[in-house]
């Protein structure tokens, strides 16, 4: 815990100084037990943002290549990631899925927090897309509050395909939390797809971001 502490100081302060963000609603954010935290997805540093300016440590999963990279960048990145508790996954295989989520079930069991981006990877042209079933699962099966974030203007601090991070305001709002009913592992498929809308509702209404109406794809998608 000291360790993260003392790293998010550094980043909170770091990106407080230099881009000195809108900050709203924290006090939205539960002080103790599991939580669920569902921000929208922009930028490579959102959950940088995230785990920095929440006011409780918030597991991400992280591609294994942040903590592979090599460089300057690459010892920030592994050194960041590492120093936050983040979970390293490989993209794109279903066995790798499948135990991320299982980690991140373990997690909320230990009353920690843990970070999702219901749309799976970052939108590269601004809109908000439909939201995949994992945090549906996770809060159905967990009963822990869900939290959505609504990240505005982070794009603009490292756009798409470019290394060079250029300070700029941005704005992140926390939701109320939203409740689920606990029914563990046993629910259907639908009741998966409606908590999830549920929680992509309160999202859009956080960002005002107009909705795609369909999945985003990985690049590696084709």
């Amino acid at each position: 815990m000291e360790l993260f502490e003392g790293t998010r100081f550094v980043f909170r302060t770091g990106i407080r100084a230099s881009c000195r963000p809108t900050v709203e609603g924290l006090e939205n954010f539960p002080r103790s037990g599991p939580v669920i935290v569902a921000p929208n997805h922009l930028s490579f540093l959102d959950s940088v943002i995230v785990q920095a300016l929440m006011p409780r440590k918030v597991a991400f999963f992280a591609k294994s290549e942040y903590f592979t990279a090599r460089g300057p960048k690459g010892a920030v990145m592994r050194w960041f990631f590492n120093s936050v508790g983040s979970i390293p996954v490989e993209r794109g295989e279903q066995a790798a899925g499948v135990a991320a989520l299982q980690t991140a079930l373990e997690i909320l069991e230990r009353d920690q927090a843990f970070g999702i981006y219901p749309e799976g990877t970052r939108s590269r042209n601004g809109l908000l897309y439909r939201g995949r079933t994992g945090v549906g699962w996770l809060a159905l099966t967990t009963g822990a509050p869900v939290v959505p974030v609504g990240l505005i203007g982070t794009e603009r601090l490292q756009p798409a395909d470019r290394n060079m991070i250029k300070p700029q305001h941005f704005t992140l709002r926390v939701g109320a939390p939203l409740y689920f009913e606990k029914t563990g592992p046993d629910h259907s498929l639908p009741a998966r797809r409606a908590a999830t809308d549920k929680i992509m509702d309160a999202i859009a209404d956080l960002t005002g971001q107009q909705r795609a109406g369909t999945y985003n794809q990985s690049r590696q998608a084709g």
